[in-house]
């Protein structure tokens, strides 16, 4: 099916977004649209920025002392660095997927239930619903059914990435953000990623860091651009449909990075 822009809702939205950590200036000036139910990729060369913004939607960087944000990030017009906002309500609204399986050293029952439990559902057959609907939903389920007891860090490094995603989406969230999730799968279980991403934007809005291009192209609907100016600031160059970009960027600098020029 072809993607049209003007059918989805703006879910996320940087305005004039600056991120400091101490004295270091990391992002500067960002302002774009997230859209609802699109696969949105942020790609550009290391250092750029990339995992730096995507923690920004979530606000991941409050963990790191010395950061501090200037210019807003809303979620559903609402702002999510407002002083009356839940940090805890947000990040349920807002899903992360790590680059490497960060899987709890619990079962895989308890990996997908702690989360719906932290958020106060008790009840022993609501919390086996969630389980059986959240492993279905990564194509899991058929696999580990009759092994639910059974640690989550004996799975394969595909399947805990499964595992992973299957734990973000038990508690409903809104948008997932999914940084380099990838890079340390082999190919059969990054195409099984990949092909669970296009599934799950039909619900979601997904982000992902990549610096695959190749999988930009495959899953992306958007792209956005990232590279370090002369003042070394992370900066967007370019943000559009990612079919656009590739096949005709607006700026110099994208298409040499597109093409392996540089990055």
């Amino acid at each position: 099916m072809k993607f049209n822009i003007q059918d989805k809702s703006v879910k996320l939205r940087t305005e004039a977004l600056n991120l400091y950590y101490g004295s270091f200036h990391a992002l500067g000036d960002i302002t774009m649209n997230i859209y609802d139910r699109t696969i949105t990729a942020i790609i550009g060369p290391s250092g750029c920025g990339k995992s730096t913004l995507l923690r920004v939607f979530n606000r991941m960087n409050d963990l790191i002392p010395s950061c501090r944000v200037e210019g807003d990030i809303l979620l559903d017009e609402l702002s999510i660095y407002d002083k009356t906002t839940d940090v805890v309500s947000l990040r349920k609204k807002v899903g992360m997927v790590f680059q490497r399986p960060n899987v709890f050293p619990m079962s895989i029952y308890d990996n997908i239930a702690i989360g719906p439990r932290q958020h106060g559902i008790r009840r022993k057959h609501t919390l086996n619903d969630i389980v059986e609907h959240s492993l279905s939903q990564v194509a899991l389920w058929n696999d580990v059914k009759d092994n639910l007891k059974k640690p989550g860090l004996d799975l394969s490094p595909g399947e805990q990435q499964r595992l992973c995603i299957a734990r973000a989406i038990a508690i409903e969230p809104e948008v997932i953000l999914m940084d380099e999730s990838c890079s340390a799968l082999d190919p059969e279980s990054t195409m099984k990623i990949e092909e669970l991403m296009l599934d799950l934007v039909k619900k979601y809005a997904i982000i992902i860091v990549t610096h695959n291009m190749e999988q930009a192209l495959r899953v992306s609907n958007m792209s956005a651009f990232l590279m370090i100016g002369e003042d070394r600031v992370g900066k967007l160059v370019e943000y559009d449909l990612t079919s656009q970009m590739f096949m005709n960027p607006k700026d110099k600098r994208t298409e040499d990075y597109i093409t392996g020029r540089f990055g």
